[in-house]
């Protein structure tokens, strides 16, 4: 599929998304759809999705030591190891996963190759994608963990830290979250750079862009909904509430922009066990990232290696030495 219609198409995918949500609120007034129906289906989509993935992926048998190694091995006494990037115990197993889920470890020593004058090959840093994905990452995970203020009463001492952290400048009124701006910079890079980078460019797929679209409107209706257009909060509350609880209740005066970004929300929710977003729990599960290379210090046997029935050569000519003597081919016994 070319460049232009998986872009296009994604964009209009996620812009059809909203006006669903925009005509079956504003004129339809099917709220009660929008606001307890969809969030209950996509949230139960998530977690059997996920269970389902993460199923599958631990069925998985994995006979051999395949761990991505960026470092010297467990050897010689007087030579130095790599006890992070080529981890022979379980601590360093655990320090590595540690290292690449909080801090994506491996995207940070990654490089690109690009063609220069010449043309010669040439590798360059990608420190800016590695910034942009840790900064895209962190602060999708303290804007859901924000958001928990809307599900619990009373709300936690720590999540009410964590708002007063992120409105620390206190830019106008309602206070501005320095993570809502560091969300919408971090994903808007990531899709210029599926924009601008040609060989990027080619070989993206709707599968990527429209995540990115979603993600984007996301933010955009979130940021919104606290700062342009009138929400009533008591009214939210009470309707997350209500989900949390199992008793839920549709207030008046919540506002059609407000349905929108959670009808965008549980289409996310949904969306996200069938899409390249489960990396999310795969890799905690890859063989590449969670073995120890020990394959000098213990002997793995493969489990599939049983007895099978074989046809040697001597039983093939024993079969076959009149035809192949017919066809001129050359025998080891008359």
């Amino acid at each position: 599929m070319s460049f232009g219609l998986s872009f296009w198409l994604s964009l209009l995918a996620v812009a059809g998304l909203g006006l669903i949500a925009y005509i079956g609120v504003g004129a339809a007034h099917l709220n009660n759809l929008f606001g307890v129906i969809i969030p209950y289906a996509a949230f139960a989509t998530f977690i059997i999705g996920i269970i389902y993935r993460v199923l599958q992926w631990a069925a998985r048998p994995v006979p051999f030591r395949i761990p991505t190694t960026a470092g010297q091995e467990k050897s010689l006494p007087w030579i130095k190891q790599n006890k992070i990037d080529n981890p022979s115990s379980t601590l360093g197993v655990i320090v590595r996963m540690a290292f690449e889920v909080f801090l994506f470890r491996s995207l940070f020593r990654n490089t690109r190759t690009e063609l220069r004058g010449g043309p010669k090959l040439s590798y360059a840093s990608a420190k800016w994608l590695w910034m942009a994905g840790l900064a895209f990452h962190w602060t999708f995970l303290i804007i859901l963990v924000r958001h928990l203020r809307f599900f619990l009463e009373p709300v936690p001492f720590p999540i009410k830290i964590l708002e007063s952290l992120d409105s620390f400048f206190q830019v106008g009124a309602p206070l501005l979250y320095l993570t809502d701006v560091i969300f919408l910079l971090a994903v808007t890079y990531l899709l210029l750079r599926r924009l601008f980078i040609p060989t990027l460019r080619y070989i993206s797929l709707p599968a990527d862009y429209f995540p990115l679209f979603l993600i984007i409107g996301i933010g955009a209706t979130g940021v919104l909904t606290r700062y342009f257009f009138k929400v009533s909060v008591i009214g939210v509350k009470e309707l997350t509430m209500g989900l949390v609880t199992l008793n839920p209740k549709i207030p008046e005066g919540i506002g059609v922009i407000f349905y929108i970004h959670l009808f965008l929300v549980s289409i996310l929710f949904a969306y996200f066990p069938f899409s390249k977003l489960t990396h999310m729990a795969g890799v905690f599960l890859s063989p590449t990232r969670n073995l120890a290379n020990n394959n000098r210090a213990k002997q793995h046997v493969n489990p599939w290696n049983y007895p099978v029935k074989v046809h040697t050569y001597d039983e093939y000519e024993d079969d076959y030495r009149e035809f192949m003597k017919d066809a001129g081919i050359p025998v080891e016994k008359e």
